[in-house]
């Protein structure tokens, strides 16, 4: 069976519902990869389709009964929480979020005005320290509004890991032979584990290259391991060893801006490319590191779609 056709089959078994526009471009960039030092660089441009999370919530939010109010939580300038409240709005469902500060940046401004103009209610922690009481306050209100249903945090689910593995398969038809690292931000884990499942399906010898974003105790490698094993057994598929090789790129934490990711968010720019400093620019810069090794054919996983 060829990717297109696993494909068809992912989706026809589980029937997710349609919020993006697939397949996201792939784009060749010659004057951005010789930037980097890199012989040939790629962007899978999952921004061009509202970015990384929608496509597990495809599969997150198909099949809800009307009364479904949709209950999540994630940092204030969480894409995640912005692209479901946008998404189960569109779907005619509720939403309520429980969020917890992070530092301001342009991106979290604009993620964050938008997330409050869409979501039905937002609980704001005054720290992290208050969060479970701020999730706790959000699924009380979702029992007002209508039947909760949770959503972890980053859509960190397997069935949500399957849209990710899609995205791999996607990315089969578009290259003529597979590339020696794919480099992924690194949060919650779904987006690199899907990455991890479809290259190991494809039988890639890639390495899918996670730039942890987000602190460790969410975003490691066991976790996101773990995330593609329940999301192969869900497709009843071997249990392979997935390569995923994590490079911590948190610097002072979750959503400071840091000294390399603000350099390579300069190179990029000058080539035409936006990257946010939570997610795109931090692996962007490991991405530089990369390329002045061994590594030279790379596709760069631009995930964030700016508001």
């Amino acid at each position: 069976m060829d990717a297109a056709a696993f494909a068809t089959k992912i989706r026809s078994a589980f029937a997710p519902c349609s919020l993006g526009s697939w397949p996201t471009p792939l784009e060749r960039v010659p004057a951005l990869a010789r930037a980097t030092g890199a012989g040939a660089l790629w962007l899978k441009r999952e921004d061009r389709s509202g970015g990384n999370k929608v496509r597990g919530l495809e599969f997150l939010l198909a099949g809800a009964p009307p009364s479904t109010v949709f209950v999540t939580v994630g940092g204030t300038g969480s894409t995640h929480c912005l692209a479901t409240a946008l998404h189960a709005r569109r779907l005619g469902h509720r939403i309520v979020l429980a969020q917890f500060p992070q530092p301001d940046t342009d991106a979290s401004r604009a993620v964050a005005g938008a997330t409050a103009r869409t979501a039905d209610v937002v609980i704001r922690a005054a720290s992290r320290l208050g969060l479970p009481l701020a999730v706790a306050r959000a699924w009380f209100a979702a029992r007002r509004l209508g039947a909760p249903q949770w959503i972890p945090g980053g859509g960190a689910h397997p069935r949500a890991v399957l849209g990710h593995a899609l995205a791999a398969l996607e990315l089969a038809t578009q290259l003529d032979a597979p590339p020696d690292a794919i480099v992924v931000p690194l949060g919650t884990g779904g987006t690199a584990a899907g990455i991890a499942l479809g290259v190991a399906w494809l039988g890639w010898p890639t390495r899918v290259v996670a730039v942890r974003v987000a602190p460790r105790l969410v975003a490691n490698r066991w976790r996101a391991t773990r995330l593609a094993r329940q999301a192969a057994r869900l497709l009843e598929v071997p249990d392979t060893p997935f390569r995923i090789e994590v490079v911590d790129g948190l610097g002072a934490g979750y959503g400071h801006p840091s000294p390399a990711g603000e350099r390579a968010r300069l190179i990029a720019a000058e080539h035409g490319l936006r990257l946010d400093p939570t997610y795109g620019a931090k692996a962007f810069a490991v991405l530089l590191q990369l390329a002045t090794g061994n590594v030279q054919r790379v596709v760069f996983w631009h995930t964030f779609a700016w508001p």
